[in-house]
């Protein structure tokens, strides 16, 4: 498992990618994710691709789709879990 990049700030979002192994992999990691949104309360795109790849992208529509203060919280936590994997 690795994280392909940081969080990429551009056009009032942040996107960030990580690499699995396996399919396995990944499941877990995106249950968790679902996990996390649900506390926070906030349910950034997240899309599953080439079957190791989970690319999230996040920003806040109530705030007219700007970054605050949830977003940032949300990627350091996104980290979180993922590093605890």
């Amino acid at each position: 498992m690795e994280q392909k990049t940081t969080w990429n700030q551009k056009n009032n979002t942040l996107t960030k990618t990580f690499e699995f192994s396996n399919f396995k992999e990944v499941s877990e990691f995106a249950k968790k994710l679902f996990e996390l949104y649900k506390e926070l309360n906030h349910h950034p795109d997240t899309l599953l691709h080439n079957y190791k790849l989970i690319t999230i992208t996040t920003t806040t529509h109530d705030a007219k789709n700007t970054l605050t203060k949830l977003d940032f919280e949300l990627s350091r936590r996104v980290d979180e879990v993922f590093n605890k994997l």
